[in-house]
Order: structure tokens, then sequence, then C-alpha cells
């Protein structure tokens, strides 16, 4: 009977183990967003970043569907310059699951009582952290930042829809709402 009611608790466990990603983002609160229409990769920024080339056209890839989306423009002279910054994280989960079943009740050794016995389970994942900076071209000031958190996939297969997911939370913060 104790194991129906753990299983609910331990489903939740698995899926919130696999969140997806977390958004955060921070503007200059002076800046009118509405007439940046027009934006190009700050290139000595993104030389910088250190991750392997695949993922960085990856995300630069990303961007540009996202801002395309947003109705913007790739230009040679830039309203805006967008850079990316990276940062990862080994991240090491230990669960532990006791199941213990049978009959008998009290202390010492009972012939009739059944142990299911403990399980130990250690796991590692790779966290990562993308930014994204906005910054006016003209005046070479930061005007947005967008950084996403979350587990990074290895399998070549799902890194492009993972990539995509990241960068397309961050940027659905952008342009800020004002409060």
């Amino acid at each position: 009977m104790k194991t129906f009611k753990l299983v609910p608790i331990f489903l939740l466990m698995i899926l919130s183990s696999c969140s997806s990603v977390t958004v955060y983002s921070d503007y200059d609160k002076n800046v009118d967003f509405a007439p940046y229409k027009t934006y190009a990769f700050f290139k000595p920024g993104i030389d910088k970043v250190e991750i392997s080339d695949l993922d960085k056209r990856r995300i630069l890839r990303a961007i540009d569907q996202q801002m395309q989306a947003k109705g913007f423009t790739k230009s040679d002279n830039p309203d805006l310059l967008v850079n990316i910054f990276t940062k990862s994280r080994e991240q090491v989960d230990v669960n532990q699951f006791s199941a213990g079943w049978g009959y008998g009740w009290g202390w010492g050794w009972n012939p009739y009582m059944m142990y299911g016995g403990n399980q130990t389970t250690v796991s590692t994942s790779t966290e990562g952290t993308l930014y994204i900076d906005l910054i006016d071209a003209k005046k070479k000031e930061m005007i947005w930042q967008g950084e996403g958190i979350g587990v990074l996939t290895r399998n070549i297969d799902k890194k492009d829809e993972r990539i995509a997911e990241f960068v397309g939370k961050i940027l659905a913060q952008y342009p800020p709402v004002k409060k």
C-alpha cells in the first residue's frame, strides 16, 4: 500500500528533474526599444565564447530565427549588436529510495518479514547558462540582457531543439514590458 502512495511523488520528482529552461532578463529602464529594427552579431565577443564552433553556429542560427520572427533584419549598419556568453557546471544528483514490504512488526528478527532494500542512484548532468546581450550599436552600451539556465544534452539529435528552446525562451522576454 505504501508503494502506491509513493509512485505519484516519485513520478513528480522525475518530471521535475527534466525541467525546462529558466529565464531571466534585465534592461535599461531609460531606453525606448521601439526604434531598434536591425541587428548584427558582435563578432569579437562571440569569438571569445568557449564552446564548440558547432554549438556557436547552432546558437547564432536560433538567434537569427527568433530575431527575424520579431521583425528584425540583419544589417551591416545595425541598430543592435548581439553578443553571447556561456558557462556550464557539472551537477551531481544523489537519489535514495527505500522500499520495505512484508509482514510483522516490532523489533528483532522476523522470519515472515521481507525487505525490498535500499536503492541509491547517482547521476550527473551538465547545467548550462546562455546569456544574450543586446548592445546599442551607436552608443556601444548594453541595453538588454537575457539569461537562460537549464540542463544541456550531449545527444546530437536533440541539440538543435534544446538550443532553440533556450534562445526562444530568452528572447521571448524581449522587448521588455515596462510596468
